[in-house]
Formats: structure tokens, sequence, C-alpha cells
């Protein structure tokens, strides 16, 4: 895995496909640097705010594709991508595909674009667009090493960089990992607020205790990794599957005497009698992992 970076480069002429809220905020992150910037949009008066800052509009994506050896496809889906790559000659060209996918998506593109004379590298957008530009955003990617390698300090202009593999799939894959764990804190932080909410708790102090709180539990997934990755759950527990899962009545209690439904939090807690139940009382909660897998 290559470690994030966030650096200026030399300029370096690129194309951007697609000039939506995302698009917007890394092409004016390209031109701010000093990239020479041609771009299209299905919707060409998507496109004023970027050349009102010097980019050059493009009549056509194959247009666009045709101005720079280094392309970059920023647009709603997969099936956009092909839609506007279907008349454009890729042949030579550095394709990167920061637009979101599957895994999948992104390994059949690859073959595709390779079949058609291109380098390919995917990408998975670490940000919001506001967040553009800021040494706290970054981009996963993955394909082509060399590709990534000769183009690195261009793409590391708008958010920083972190190179996960040769597989094309592996930045989509890492991108929905990471969403969906932020989508599970967001369902835990949703259940805490109903619980709260109605009662005399003034919500803004509660915030402050919730968000040191997670962000001291979110220290767990170290624990977790090590232990998928040695096949012993039970070595340096703090709190054992049983005694968890003991405390659990207390939290569908206290959800129903504030009127709370437990639809967010009752599929974990059912993992967690699951597993109890198949004789790993002594293990932390990473052996839920495995319960998960469908292959």
């Amino acid at each position: 895995m290559t470690d994030i970076s966030f650096s200026p480069s030399t300029p370096t002429s690129l194309t951007l496909l697609g000039t939506g809220a995302m698009g917007t905020a890394l092409g004016r992150a390209w031109l701010a640097a000093g990239h020479p910037l041609t771009v299209w949009n299905r919707t060409p008066e998507r496109t004023a705010a970027l050349t009102a800052a010097g980019a050059v509009a493009a009549g056509s994506a194959a247009e666009a594709v045709a101005a720079n050896r280094l392309v970059v496809v920023c647009l709603l889906d997969d099936a956009s991508v092909g839609a506007a790559l279907a008349d454009a000659d890729l042949a030579g060209r550095d394709l990167v595909n920061l637009t979101t996918g599957t895994p999948d998506d992104a390994r059949t593109r690859a073959t595709w674009a390779e079949g058609r004379g291109a380098r390919f590298l995917d990408g998975g957008i670490m940000a919001v667009p506001p967040m553009i530009g800021a040494p706290g955003a970054f981009v996963l990617y993955s394909g082509h090493p060399e590709l990534f390698e000769e183009h690195r300090q261009a793409l590391a202009v708008p958010a920083g960089t972190r190179y996960v593999g040769a597989d094309p799939g592996l930045a989509a894959l890492h991108d929905v990992a990471l969403l969906s764990g932020m989508y599970g804190m967001f369902a835990g932080i949703t259940h805490a607020f109903a619980l709260v909410r109605g009662a005399d708790v003034a919500l803004g102090e509660f915030a402050a205790l919730l968000v040191p709180w997670l962000d001291a539990m979110a220290g767990a997934a170290h624990g977790t990794a090590e232990r998928l990755a040695s096949g012993d759950h039970t070595t340096g527990v703090v709190s054992n599957l049983a005694m968890q899962v003991a405390g659990t009545d207390t939290l569908l209690r206290t959800a129903a005497e504030q009127g709370v439904s437990a639809e967010l939090l009752a599929p974990f807690l059912d993992l967690m009698r699951r597993r109890l139940n198949d004789g790993h009382g002594e293990e932390d909660t990473s052996g839920l992992v495995d319960l998960l897998r469908t292959r």
C-alpha cells in the first residue's frame, strides 16, 4: 500500500470528463495548481465554472479524450462511462476512472479500456466536494502501477493518494468497505440520538460526549484486524462475547422504555447471540466477521 501523499506537482495537461459537483471541485484544484485542463460534460452549461477559471471546453467526449494523454473520468455511474467513451479513441491514453462503482465494475472496465489500447487506473474518492484541495481528502487507486507512478504528482493535487494494488477492483472494494463502516457508525449515532431525544438532555452536550467515545472505540478495528489475521479471537480480549451479550437486554429494554425501535441495533445483537450460542463466549466480536460471509 502506498502512503497517502498531498503534494504539488509540475504542470500536466489533462482531460476531465464530468463536471458535476465533484468533477468541478477536482477541476478547480488542478487549474489553481496551474495544470492545463480540457473539460467535457453531457450538459455543456455545467462546464461554465471551470471554463471561467481557465479550462477549455471540448465539444464532445471524444474530442476531450483526444486533447490529452491523461484522461480523468468522474461521471454518474459505470454505464455513463461506457456511453461517454463509446466513440473515443483510447489508444495510448491513460484512463483514470473516479466514477463510483463496484469492484467487478472496475475490473470489467479495466479489461474494456485495455482492449482499446489504454492503461487503466480506478479510483475511489474518500471525500465530499468541499474537502477537495484540503489535506484531509484522499483517493484510493488501483490498477496499472506504472500509470499511477507516472501521474502520481498530478493526481495528488486535488487529494492525497493511496495506491492499494494492481487488481483494478481493490480501490472500489476499499471505498465500499470504508463507506460501510461509516454507515454502521451513522446507524449507531442515529439510535443514540433517538434514545435521548425527548428526554431532558441537551443534544449538543450529548454530541460532545458521543464523539470522543466513538473516537476511542474506533481503535478496536486494529484488534479486529489482528485477530482475523491470526485466527485467534481470544487473546487480549477485555470484554468477551458472553459478557457483552449479557448486557444486551439492558440495551433493548432501554430502547423500549424510551419508545425507540431497536431495528438498527437488533441485527448486530442477533449476530452476537448466534456466535455465543455456537460456543464462542470467550472471544472478541471479531469472530462475527465470518458469520457475515456467504462464500
